[in-house]
Order: C-alpha cells, then structure tokens, then sequence
C-alpha cells in the first residue's frame, strides 16, 4: 500500500509504523469533523489506513447550532460515532450531555478567523479594528458561517465594532454549506469563517486573518464517544496520536491550522 504514496507520505507512513504495526484484524471506526479540521483529516486519515490496515468512515457537520447536518444535531438524532472532532466549545456542550467519553479530550490545533473575497475583486483592508470595521460598513453583503467562527462573529465581533444594527440587512448566517462556496459564486461580497475552511478555495482570493485585537483563536479537539466498543475505541486512539505526532505538523500547517500543545 506503501509504495503508492508520495514521498512525504511514505515518510510520514513509515514514522507512524514506528509506533503502530500491521493490525492482524482491520477494524472499522466512524469518525465525525467539523469544517476547521477537515483539510488536515482528509489529508492525513488516507495515510492512516494505508499504514495501519483499519478503515476511517467519514462524516462531517458544524460544531455547533442546529442544522440537520450539524454533529450536535446528529448526536441528538441518535447517530453513531466513535471518535467526534470538534471546536472546544461544541466538544464541551457534547461532553455535558453525557455524550463523551470522561477525559479523553485531546486538543489537535489552534484555528483563527480570516476573511476571503471573489478571485479578482477587490481586496479591503482588514489589517486594523478601524480598517475591518470600515470594511464591513462598506460591504455590500456580508456571510459569515452557521458553526463556531460565525456565532463570534454575529454575537462578539460586531458589537464590539459597534456595527450590530448596521450589518442586520447585509449579513448572512451561512447553514451546511462554506462561506467559501457562497462568496465564489457571487452571492456575497465578503466572506468570514476558518481560515482553513477558506483557504482551499481557489475561487477565492484570501484578504487575511482578524486583527489580533478582535481575533478569536479557537481549539479543535477530539473526543472519544461513550459507548463504544473497545476495539473501536483502541483504533480511534490511535488515530489521535497520528493526528498529534511531530511528524503531520507540517501538513496540518499547510491547511491553515497551528497544531496544538496539549494541554
């Protein structure tokens, strides 16, 4: 399986057999993400299986709010998982119903907020609170996501620019679909979430992150889910030392994502 990978990949592969070798029995494990981890995972649970011999089913849905899609939705519909990535603050509402594994939280990487317009059009400045605060007044339509950067940027960050009655009309809470996919085709000027939701976009022409000032930086975790088997629970651990190990930092960056120090 090995020899068809890059030669990053193969590097990569051969240092997470190191510490993993060959399962005798594949095993099967559910795994649900939200948005700001998806670029990483997709890129690194392909090297996972071809190392390891276990298969990854996907899923994916925001951290929060109550889209049909959402991971909070799905775990109220009663839908299986054994390993949940999350914004911490999904994780923790997670975690206080029961839902979670006691513990077994590990934090994967810092994401922040960054702002993308339509490849060509112009570029506003958003490098100060004055400028980004200008920036949005002079917006003539505003999306900003339905999941954890989009709650900030409608409940925080528009009052604290004290512009909350003025982008009313203009901006728009973006349900089960990218910002990202809306600003492309047109439907909005300026688009706000994940900087790792928005840079994989080619459509796009990325302007930048919040000023530090008005930044949220945010945690992605993992969770192991309550009730699962323990095979299952046994892969998806290490599935979370692969996302964690010294060796994928460097793919996790190129997504956007810092990774993160445990904590």
């Amino acid at each position: 399986m090995i020899k068809n990978l890059t030669y990053l990949s193969r590097l990569i592969c051969l240092a997470l057999l190191t510490v993993w070798v060959m399962s005798a029995q594949a095993t099967e494990i559910r795994v649900i993400t939200s948005g700001a981890y998806t670029e990483a995972y997709k890129k690194l649970v392909p090297l996972f299986e071809a190392a390891t011999g276990h298969r990854i089913v996907s899923f994916y849905g925001a951290s929060i709010g109550n889209a049909p899609d959402s991971i909070p939705s799905r775990f109220a519909r009663g839908e299986i998982f054994d390993l949940v990535i999350l914004s911490e603050g999904g994780l923790e509402a997670l975690n206080r119903q029961g839902k979670l594994l006691s513990g077994s939280r590990v934090d994967l990487a810092l994401s922040q907020i960054g702002a993308a317009v339509r490849k060509g059009s112009p570029k506003p400045d958003i490098s100060s609170v004055d400028a980004l605060r200008q920036a949005l007044l002079n917006a003539q339509s505003v999306a900003y996501s339905a999941s954890a950067s989009g709650t900030y940027i409608s409940g925080e960050l528009f009052e604290r620019l004290g512009i909350t009655d003025r982008m009313k009309d203009k901006a728009k809470r973006i349900y089960s679909e990218r910002v990202g996919a809306v600003v492309a085709r047109g439907d909005a000027e300026l688009g706000f979430q994940q900087v790792s939701e928005l840079i994989p976009f080619k459509e796009l022409d990325f302007i930048g992150t919040l000023p530090s000032e008005v930044q949220q930086t945010i945690y992605f975790s993992s969770a192991l889910v309550n009730g699962s088997a323990q095979d299952r629970l046994a892969v998806a651990r290490q599935l979370v030392g692969f996302f964690t190990s010294p060796a994928v930092a460097d793919v996790v960056r190129a997504t956007g994502l810092e990774p993160a120090t445990r904590r």
